[in-house]
């Protein structure tokens, strides 16, 4: 078993990735903290894995909230053991149809940097001190190709970049004390926040036609759950001993898309 006897938390575990992440997890015999803002969602995912033999605990919290993200990580040392794997998953999409810059509010752009940003910083804040008392741990970032290309709103953008730089710091900062940190960037992955983003379009858009999204892959499907999990494993476990500060691309090739390929989408149809 690849994380036998580890604690991991995962947050963002009510649905989507994190769910598929912390089950994974805990099939290769970690003792998971589910965490999600929505208490009930965190029970259903730590439920599933105690169905299947496995040990966990739910806890809701909100990610962006210090003390809320302070008393998740204890209560994971109170009931599990001291965390050595930390899957930061949780986050926020933004409103849609997107909105051009100048048309964000305020409020919108505080929200999303405050969850997909500050919480990924207050999540490294308050596991990695426990992770260097035990020894080393492993971080796993949940960024997106949104950070390296235009293809989101700019609130939502700016904070997977963010997600890159505390990645790349936090690697720096903290290998010494053998604790690794790394970065997923997913691409189109049929999430429940996928599924939400379609159908808030216009009938009949190039957005709300999950087949039309489908062509801007090379492959040309959308990514299951489950693949984005198989990443975080890979990069939460010793398979990856070497990897530190990097950022991994789960695309299906949508980034490397030539211009002419990408024009089989147009997003003004």
């Amino acid at each position: 078993m690849k994380l036998k006897e580890k604690v991991a938390i995962v947050t963002g575990a009510g649905g989507g990735i994190g769910r598929a992440a912390a089950l994974l997890f805990a099939s290769e015999g970690a003792r998971v903290a589910a965490v999600d803002l929505k208490e009930e969602t965190a029970r259903e995912t730590a439920s599933l894995i105690t169905q299947a033999g496995g040990r966990a605990c739910a806890l809701a919290a909100d990610v962006s909230n210090s003390d809320d993200v302070k008393r998740m990580t204890d209560m994971t040392v109170s009931t599990l053991g001291t965390p050595t794997v930390l899957f930061n998953n949780a986050g926020l999409s933004p409103s849609y149809p997107k909105p051009p810059l100048i048309k964000i509010t305020e409020e919108s752009f505080d929200r999303i940097i405050a969850v997909n940003l500050r919480g990924v910083w207050l999540g490294m804040k308050h596991a990695i001190p426990y992770m260097i008392e035990a020894g080393g741990g492993t971080v796993v970032n949940t960024a997106s190709i949104a950070a390296m290309v235009a293809c989101n709103s700019a609130e939502y953008a700016a904070s997977k970049a963010g997600v890159l730089a505390l990645t790349r710091v936090a690697a720096q900062e903290y290998g010494p004390f053998n604790v690794r940190v790394n970065a997923i960037c997913p691409g189109a992955t049929a999430t429940p926040m996928a599924k939400r983003f379609a159908s808030s379009n216009p009938a009949g858009s190039a957005a709300s036609d999950p087949k039309r999204l489908e062509r801007m892959t090379v492959l040309g499907r959308f990514a299951v759950p489950e693949e984005m999990a198989k990443a975080a494993l890979f990069l939460a476990c010793d398979d990856s001993s070497y990897a530190t500060g990097a950022t991994f691309v789960i695309d299906g090739g949508w980034t490397i898309m030539s211009p002419e390929g990408s024009a089989r989408y147009s997003p003004g149809e």
